[in-house]
This record gives C-alpha cells, sequence and structure tokens, in this order.
C-alpha cells in the first residue's frame, strides 16, 4: 500500500538570510533551507546522526513550506533497512553545513522512497552562495567550525570573520553564521520528547581515530539509489563517480587521491564528484547500470554521457583523466596562455575620489537651492529635507573615520535625495552627488545601498538626471560612481542594472574638451572593467559561474569601439591615455567575446592606434613618457590586438 511523501522546509536564519544576504553576498537568498522528510508518519532527518520525530515536533519548530513529493509504493521496513545501511555515512562528526548536511540526506531518501529530488533552490544552495566572493571569503571559516567538531564532537565557534567590503558588519556575519550552524547540527535539546534517534548511529569520531584525508571538507557527492546519481547527472555538467564498497582494501588506498581531487578541483556548481558505495541502499543498481563489477572503479561523465572508465589503484591516471575532463568540459580561455606581465601588474583597485570638501559650505549651498526653488513636490517637504540634511546626513560626514561612528538609519536619505532630485535642476545637484561620493567611502552606506535597486537606489537616481548636464554635475557624479564600484556588491548591481546608463556618461563625458572631466570618466571606465575583470579571472578559476559575472557580448563590442575612439582622440594627456588603455587591456582580456573582439580589433586597427601613442605627437610632444604606461600599451597593442 502507497505512503505519503513529504518534505518539510525551515529556515535556520529565522528569515535574516532574506533579509541580509544581498547585502553581504550580492545575491538574494530567501533563506538557509533545512529540510527533513516526512514518510510512514514520521519526520526523519539529518544532525546529530540520522533523527527521527513526531511531523513539525522537531527542535525547528513548524516547518515555512510542505512540499508534496508525492507516494512511495515501499513498505516502512524496507525503508527502516535502507537507513539502517546508509546510517555510517550519516553520523554526527560527517555533518558540513555545505558540503555534507540535512539536503544531501533529504536528496538521498527521496530518490530511495519516490525516485524524485529537491527543487534546485534547496540543492543548490550551496554552490549559490560559494559562487559569491564573500561566500569564498568565509568558505574557510566554515571549514574550520567543522573541521574542530569532527575531533571533539563539539561545534567550534567560528573565528574572525574576514573583513571584506562585502562584510560591513563581521559581527553580525559571526552572529549569523553561528546561529545557522548551531541550529542545523542541534542535538534537539528543548524538543519534544519524542525526538530521537531514528537509528543507533556512530558516535562522533574519536580525537585518537584519523579522519582520513580530512573528509569532513570534501565537496564529495553521495548517492545511494539510481535516482540520487541521475539527478548529480542532469545538475553538473562534468561527474567523476567512484565505485567502491566498505570491504574493499584498494579503495581505501585510491579514495584519499579522489577527496584530493574533489577539494581542488570542484568549480562553482559545474562539477561534481560523486562517491557510490555498492554495499549501501540500492547503490548496487548503480553499478549494475554501468556495468561496474569491481571496484575501485572510476567512471567520468561529460554531459551526461560516459566518457571514460579506470579500474584500480592508479592515481597518477586518476588525475590525469579528470585534468582531461575539465579540459574537455571547461577549455581554457586563449588568453589563459599568453605571459602578460604589464596587465596582470596592473592594480585592480578602485580609483577613489577621497577628497571631503568643507561640508558646511556644502550644505549651505544646497540649502540655498532648497530655499531659492519656487515650489516643493513630494511627500517630504522643503523643511524636512532640509532637516535631514543638516542633522542626518552632514554629521554622519562629519563624523566618518571616528572610532564609534553614528549608528544611524539610511533610509532618511533616500528620501532626501529623492525630493532634491524631483525639485532641483541637475546643475543645483552637484553637492548632493558630491555628498554621496564621501559617503559611499563608507562600508555602511555601500552595504545599505546595495539592498536599494531600482527606482529605491540614490545611486541610480542621481545617475538618471546625467543626460545634458553641466560640467560640474557630469564630473561630480563620475567621481561619485567611480567611488561605488570600490564596493564589490554595489559594482555588481550596477553593471546589471545601469550598465548601458553609465556607458553612456562615461563615452559623453570622454568626448568633453574639458580635461578633469575626461580624467575622471578614465577612472570610471577603469574602475568598472577592472570590476568585470576580478569576476573574470574568479570564472577561470571556478570560484563564480557565468551568470554571476553578467558577461554582455554587445556591451563588449561598443566599449571597445568607444575606449579606442577615444584613446586616438586623446593627444594631450598621458594618465588619460594610460587608463582607458588599462580599462581597454582588462575589457579584452579573458572576454568569452574574443573571437567578435578579434575582428573588431583589426577592423579598427587598433595596434596601430596604440602604438602611435608611443611615438612623437602621439600624446604630447615625445608620445607616452611613463614608463610603466609605455609597457602597458606595448604589451597590449602587440599581444591582444591583432
Amino acid at each position: 500500500m502507497s505512503a505519503p511523501v513529504n518534505v518539510y522546509v525551515y529556515d535556520l536564519s529565522k528569515g535574516l538570510a532574506g533579509q541580509l544576504s544581498l547585502q553581504l553576498t550580492g545575491k538574494q537568498i530567501d533563506g538557509v533551507w533545512h529540510t527533513s522528510v516526512v514518510v510512514f508518519g514520521k519526520e526523519i532527518f539529518y544532525g546529530q546522526g540520522i533523527c527521527e520525530t513526531e511531523p513539525g515536533r522537531s527542535h525547528h519548530g513548524s516547518p515555512l513550506r510542505i512540499i508534496d513529493m508525492g507516494k512511495t509504493s515501499i513498505d516502512e521496513q524496507t525503508f527502516v533497512d535502507y537507513l539502517s545501511q546508509i546510517k555510517d555515512h550519516y553520523t554526527a562528526d560527517k555533518y558540513h553545513l555545505l558540503d555534507f548536511n540535512c539536503n544531501s540526506f533529504t536528496n538521498d531518501c527521496l530518490g530511495f522512497l519516490t525516485g524524485g529530488s529537491l527543487p534546485s533552490y534547496i540543492k543548490d544552495l550551496s554552490s549559490d552562495f560559494l559562487s559569491t566572493p564573500f561566500g569564498t571569503a568565509l568558505r574557510p571559516t566554515i571549514d574550520a567550525m567543522f573541521r574542530g567538531r569532527a575531533s571533539t564532537g563539539v561545534l567550534t565557534p567560528p573565528p574572525d570573520i574576514p573583513t571584506t567590503t562585502n562584510s560591513p558588519n563581521p559581527a553580525l556575519t559571526s552572529s549569523l553564521l553561528q546561529a545557522v550552524a548551531a541550529g542545523a547540527t542541534s542535538n534537539s535539546s528543548g524538543a519534544p520528547s519524542s525526538s530521537r534517534n531514528y537509528l543507533p548511529t556512530p558516535a562522533p569520531t574519536s580525537p585518537s581515530t584519523p579522519i582520513q584525508s580530512n573528509s569532513l571538507t570534501t565537496p564529495v557527492h553521495i548517492a545511494t539509489n539510481p535516482s540520487s546519481f541521475r539527478n548529480v547527472l542532469h545538475t553538473h555538467r562534468a561527474v567523476v563517480a567512484f565505485f567502491t564498497s566498505a570491504t574493499c582494501a584498494p579503495c581505501r588506498m585510491i579514495e584519499p587521491v579522489f577527496e584530493d581531487l574533489a577539494r581542488s578541483k570542484s568549480r562553482a556548481n559545474d562539477i561534481a564528484f560523486v562517491k557510490i558505495d555498492l554495499s549501501v541502499g540500492m547503490s548496487n543498481a548503480v553499478g549494475g547500470e554501468y556495468g561496474v563489477r569491481v571496484t575501485p572503479t572510476f567512471i567520468l561523465f561529460l554531459d551526461k554521457n560516459k566518457t571514460h572508465e579506470m579500474k584500480g589503484v592508479n592515481a597518477p591516471e586518476l588525475r590525469t583523466q579528470v585534468d582531461l575532463l575539465l579540459y574537455q568540459a571547461f577549455p581554457p580561455h586563449p588568453h589563459t596562455r599568453l605571459s602578460l606581465p604589464a596587465i596582470e601588474a596592473t592594480p585592480l583597485n578602485a580609483i577613489l575620489s577621497s577628497q571631503v570638501p568643507n561640508l558646511d559650505i556644502v550644505l549651505a549651498k544646497v540649502t540655498e537651492f532648497i530655499d531659492a526653488a519656487p515650489s516643493w513636490s513630494g511627500s517630504t517637504t522643503k523643511e524636512a529635507t532640509k532637516q535631514i540634511l543638516a542633522k542626518n546626513i552632514i554629521p554622519y560626514l562629519k563624523a566618518r573615520g571616528s572610532s564609534s561612528p553614528p549608528n544611524i538609519s539610511f533610509e532618511p536619505w533616500k528620501d532626501a535625495t529623492t525630493s532634491l532630485a524631483t525639485n532641483l535642476s541637475a546643475g543645483e545637484l552637484f553637492p548632493v552627488a558630491d555628498m554621496w561620493r564621501v559617503a559611499l567611502l563608507e562600508p555602511a552606506v555601500c552595504g545599505w545601498s546595495a539592498t536599494k535597486l531600482g527606482s529605491e537606489s540614490p545611486i541610480i537616481l542621481l545617475l538618471s538626471k546625467a543626460e545634458g548636464a553641466p560640467r560640474s554635475y557630469t564630473l561630480t557624479l563620475l567621481k561619485m560612481i567611480s567611488n561605488a564600484f570600490a564596493n564589490k556588491v554595489v559594482a555588481r548591481e550596477l553593471l546589471l542594472s545601469s550598465r548601458s546608463s553609465i556607458t553612456a556618461l562615461i563615452v559623453a563625458a570622454l568626448m568633453r574638451d574639458d580635461a578633469a572631466v575626461r580624467l575622471a570618466a578614465a577612472s570610471l571606465a577603469f574602475n568598472m572593467t577592472a570590476h568585470l575583470q576580478r569576476l573574470r579571472v574568479e570564472k577561470v578559476r571556478g570560484n563564480v559561474e557565468e551568470d554571476d559575472v553578467g558577461e554582455n557580448e554587445d556591451w563588449d563590442v561598443e566599449m571597445t569601439s568607444a575606449l579606442l575612439e577615444v584613446i586616438e582622440r586623446e593627444k594631450a594627456n598621458e594618465e588619460i591615455v594610460h587608463r582607458l588603455t588599462a580599462s581597454l587591456a582588462l575589457l579584452i582580456r579573458l572576454s568569452p567575446s574574443i573571437e567578435q573582439l578579434t575582428s573588431l580589433l583589426e577592423v579598427l586597427q587598433a595596434q596601430k592606434i596604440l602604438e602611435d601613442k608611443l611615438e612623437r605627437g602621439g600624446c604630447g610632444d615625445t608620445g607616452v613618457v611613463k614608463k610603466e604606461a609605455r609597457k602597458l600599451i606595448e604589451e597590449v597593442a602587440k599581444k591582444l590586438c591583432p
């Protein structure tokens, strides 16, 4: 007789992930999902081993969501036998928040019971988090917490959170991480008495027992049935499957090599290393499907198709075949084979405008413009706008760099900026943009700004006033947005949402006669392409996915054409030529549109345009003089341009 199967979904962050994820990671992550499988009147989950309670009565409380997974034709005793077989894989000391957690267990059980799997927003949560710069930076901290637990049975408090521009509040990050980890691995204390271990799971590994190859933090998938293995094949382009068994001595010899490869070769969500123990659950059906009769056997897959099989213990061959699989799945960019010392030596730090004006004079100027406005519309009155400026924004900016900056809400800043942008002309808004230029040097302001998108963003609102603006506003706006690009999260949002508007601002400014405006535009172009270059480098390393880079072939072509045109036009200012050439180099290098760009560079005679800058009259009377600028121009012309 069939029995219904449900998945209970809980948010270990209690809503904090949905509120803070965009600020911390640059991605909207709605929850830190914990799941359990509910079948035969019991809720079964993985934390301190395999545990069971009455549905909805665990220490996690009531589920946030209940997902209907259909029905199972498997009887309860068969399921109990299955859990007994996999209990040695799902022990408390093997739990890891990212690599081997409750969702790994739930997905395995669903494959056995119904042939189904968890929704992708749950399965892909770890890879989504790790694909962000913040997730990459936090990975060692999470590993350290769970590595300590493996030997002591106690969760290690998180060490100091890495301080980055993505984490304006390390203390908050640490508290959130500790709360999530504790909730995930709780021993159910405080839960109703019905909550108990479903099976007599082995105790955590004792300190005297070596943990083989640090398997705790190894990103190895476990598949115990055909459905869970097929799910891995369908969600990863490349798969390395290790067929083993508990009694196989050669398997224990080669397993550390397999785990080392999993640690060193895993790339975002593109490749999976899967362990299939033929003595566990329905794993023998997986082996039978691929004709596996001996262990150890390794089978490699590309796009769900088997590409290679090897048997026995041969570590060099295994490493070679994994490298070949990666090369086939992710062929290296042609630029990775070039020696580009001048480009690689170019610092990718944002060019900042950090000079602080006399803030009292700035306030007086804005107040003068407000008082002179003939009419005023919007929900924020003239007086309220002036109060926000005088009592909130200016005091905060004056306190920059102090040991105890004021703890204030930035929401009134948005209200005041909206009011000013609605009622003042672009020529009168330059002091407002100047205040934001200084404010965006503060991580707390950037963190708040990252949560404001579209019309909610003061940055984008001020950017919308750029067309036809006078010199004072254009110059200040360029510097303001340049400072915004120093923050990775804000830069990502600007690149994804306002790329065309920023490009139009840069190109128009580069065509002006004013050298200061052109230099500010060149600085913004550099900051924009440097941010893109950082993401491309991380993509080559496998730390971010294609969607997170935000590639756009049309924009690459448009920006390349514009940069070459203004480089050719620039005859007077060597620093502008240097920054524009660096921008061009960072735009071209590692671009996925390299074939189109190569043809474009040839048609536009890019090599000649650049080399002319080194000759007399190309830039000043003698050409570019600065040594590092000459090296960069020569390298871009000879190695990146046909």
